[in-house]
């Protein structure tokens, strides 16, 4: 019988921190794979690994890529369509 983990299914996470030496960019790729991964609601999952990798370093790059992670987005703006691509004939 396994214990299946919900907040890190694939253990990306704890792996990270266990990495010496490991690069904030290794950690988005990382978070990236374990967002595609995850199942339930991201920003619960971010904040329970939080709460879990508590003990670790602040300043460890996983911290702060999980931090970001529960940053909201900014807003997309519309950015061209039909309109801007084709010119107005009269």
């Amino acid at each position: 019988m396994t214990n299946k983990d919900t907040l890190d299914p694939k253990g990306l996470i704890t792996d990270a921190y266990a990495i010496d030496g490991i690069t904030a960019p290794e950690c988005r790729s990382i978070f990236l794979d374990w967002a595609l991964s995850y199942q339930g609601k991201a920003t619960a999952g971010i904040a329970g690994l939080l709460e879990r990798h508590a003990d670790k370093p602040t300043d460890h790059p996983m911290t702060a890529t999980l931090r970001d992670g529960l940053a909201p987005s900014l807003t997309p703006r519309r950015r061209g369509g039909r309109r801007a691509r084709v010119e107005e004939q009269n």
